[in-house]
């Protein structure tokens, strides 16, 4: 029953999803396509669409676009703007889809939380990417994944267990790469102490978890832009935290001191925290978008995703928001702190939010996280 619920509040809130994105800036030219046969072994059913240009790179980047809960991959292609960059730009976009009742994704059993695990979701969505990588002779530097949701919580994961195949990831309203763990090993499980924002661990224990869903992998790991609102009643506002401490320690940076913090930025409510800034990451390797009296779920910003994944225009530059924000930028200061309780409260009403929101919030009222 507390599923059933759960997936009546997320429909709810779809609608919510894209307010304020440019989903409909950029008219699509071609169409959405199911391929077949794109892995030896799918026994999930996970199912694969793409939508490839007709005016293809010759080296394509590739995005991976992870729908949420209820959703299809037919509603996060027409609901998002990443097929219209794809025309823009050249690139090619994979929209998976869920097997499962209610199409949430399997982040729960053992299989789906580990590299080359057999039959799992993830492992269906990395044959994904290097069946594209092949057909098209896609450029295996510029693989990026996203999702919303469920689809977020799917961009977790994928990063861990697969952190070879991606550049850059950016999660919209999930929770850290193994919150939702099921102890029996279950596919496709509920994991309402995580939904809730009641695991809490330190950064060390997050980083453990990531580093065992691929045990004795060493190499590079991708950017990773995590984005939630502070009124979130699905999956609760603490996870923001979770996952900041999580690609932090990740990375080896501490949670609590960001190199920067801007402002009403991107937008207005808005506070980013940034870290691991360098002339190769603009914008840094983990960045943090908190999202004042915003609910389930943060809307996709396209242009952003595209700024963080340095692609289109952004792709020699890093990033132009990078000169254009330090009007409101200030460095953070040692008393910045983790939290470690539940997320104080705000009494401000939201404005994308579910039917079902409350008013929980991981921040200190001033519109910056509560570390």
């Amino acid at each position: 029953m507390a599923r059933f619920t759960t997936l009546v509040s997320l429909l709810a809130a779809a609608s919510t999803f894209f307010t304020g994105s440019n989903a409909a800036a950029i008219e699509k030219r071609a169409s959405l396509t199911q391929v077949t046969g794109f892995s030896s072994s799918n026994p999930s059913n996970t199912k694969m669409y793409i939508y490839v240009p007709a005016k293809l790179s010759a080296k394509p980047a590739v995005i991976v676009a992870i729908h949420f809960c209820t959703g299809t991959a037919q509603a996060y292609y027409s609901q998002t703007p990443y097929a219209g960059y794809a025309d823009k730009y050249g690139l090619i976009v994979i929209f998976p889809e869920s097997p499962y009742s209610g199409t949430c994704w399997d982040v729960s059993s053992t299989n789906a939380l580990k590299h080359d695990g057999s039959g799992s979701d993830s492992k269906a969505i990395a044959d994904m990417v290097t069946y594209i990588l092949s057909k098209y002779s896609g450029d295996a530097s510029k693989v990026f994944v996203t999702g919303s949701s469920s689809g977020a919580m799917m961009t977790n994961v994928m990063a861990a267990t697969y952190p070879e195949l991606f550049a850059a990831a950016t999660a919209y309203s999930g929770v850290p790469a193994g919150c939702f763990a099921s102890s029996s090993g279950a596919v496709d499980a509920w994991n309402s102490q995580c939904a809730q924002g009641q695991s809490i661990k330190t950064a060390a224990q997050w980083t453990a978890i990531v580093q065992n869903m691929y045990a004795g992998y060493s190499g590079a790991r991708p950017r990773f832009q995590v984005k939630h609102g502070s009124i979130d009643s699905t999956l609760l506002p603490q996870n923001y935290n979770e996952t900041v401490k999580e690609w932090t320690g990740v990375f080896g940076y501490n949670a609590a001191t960001p190199a920067k913090r801007q402002f009403n930025f991107p937008k207005s409510g808005y506070t980013t925290d940034s870290w691991g800034i360098d002339s190769a990451n603009p914008l840094g390797k983990v960045q943090g978008v908190y999202a004042v009296n915003v609910g389930h779920t943060v809307p996709v910003d396209g242009d952003q995703d595209l700024q963080w994944f340095q692609l289109g225009p952004y792709a020699t530059t890093g990033s132009a928001t990078t000169t254009k924000a330090t009007s409101s930028t200030v460095a953070a200061t040692s008393t910045t702190r983790v939290a470690t309780s539940a997320p104080a409260t705000t009494t401000k009403a939201a404005t994308t939010t579910s039917a079902a929101a409350t008013t929980s919030a991981a921040s200190d009222g001033s519109g910056s996280p509560q570390w």
